[in-house]
């Protein structure tokens, strides 16, 4: 499958193709930053989904003139507004989903997955009807609330080392192993080992997964993409050191002696009587 995704902003992109990838893991990718880099993606070589992640900048006239220019092309809308009045205004323009940017992103998958075949999708409850008026109460005197800030979205590579960033950035650009090792001067084994250590760190299973919880998109929705959490035991983050790939037992010998021996110790093998550099005892005396 091949999609197109519509963000100014790389980090979402990235997070929006990681999720893309749970349906199709081989599809292809075409990202925009703007309605002008869509149109040439979109005449170059028509997508299966035009996945848009709305901001504010983009209007309700560009995505009909898109469908008017492309016609039978699936658009999926990923947005925190799900009034109705904006839900109605994107469907009666011709898109066929409208998923809330809050949802899990296991139904944002599926979500796709129902656009991907002709469906519509829509939030519930997003297409009811607005509830009576209610009278107005008695005026009083504004209450002071003090609004906090949202809390910044915090980057999960606080522990990874300068060499494992570098690596990060070349899989954020698809390059491969060998690719990695080509570009850094280093071998494609050690390519593997600090592969190996970053998903342990973030608690990835692949590349993907690893891609967007290194960015933080929607960190607190994708812990399904992390790891089993009754596996072995990760390293602490920013703690120095190689993270071993596989735990071993030391191997424990000792050696068989007789049923009857009651001995606490074995003598050491040629075992001087008289120790070295010690005079011997004069028999005259």
């Amino acid at each position: 499958m091949r999609f197109l995704v519509l963000n100014s902003d790389a980090e979402r992109r990235d997070g929006l193709k990681a999720l893309l990838r749970q349906i199709d893991r081989q599809a292809r990718f075409n990202e925009a930053q703007d309605w002008r880099q869509a149109d040439r993606a979109l005449r170059r070589q028509p997508p299966d989904l035009l996945l848009i992640d709305w901001q504010d900048w983009m209007s309700v006239a560009e995505v009909r003139r898109v469908l008017a220019e492309h016609a039978g092309l699936r658009i999926a809308v990923l947005t925190h507004d799900t009034s109705p009045r904006c839900v109605r205004s994107l469907l009666d323009k011709g898109v066929l989903g409208v998923v809330l940017r809050d949802t899990d992103p296991r139904l944002i998958v599926r979500a796709l997955e129902i656009v991907l075949l002709g469906g519509h999708y829509v939030p519930a409850g997003a297409l009811s009807l607005p509830p009576p008026p209610q009278p107005e109460p008695n005026p009083r005197e504004p209450e002071v609330v003090n609004i906090k800030p949202p809390p910044k979205r915090t980057r999960l590579a606080s522990g990874l080392s300068p060499r494992q960033e570098q690596i990060m950035r070349c899989v954020h650009m698809g390059s491969t192993n060998k690719m990695i090792a080509r570009t850094l001067g280093i071998s494609e084994g050690t390519v593997k080992i600090h592969l190996s250590s970053i998903f342990q760190q973030l608690g990835a299973p692949n590349r993907a997964a690893a891609v967007a919880l290194y960015n933080g998109w929607l960190s607190a929705q994708l812990e399904v993409l992390r790891s089993d959490q009754n596996g072995p035991a990760r390293p602490v983050m920013g703690e120095p050191g190689v993270v071993p790939l596989r735990r071993r037992k030391p191997a424990q010998f000792t050696y068989p002696l007789p049923a009857n021996d009651t001995t606490d110790s074995l003598p050491m093998a040629a075992e001087p009587v008289v120790p070295f550099g010690d005079p011997e005892p004069d028999e005259s005396t």
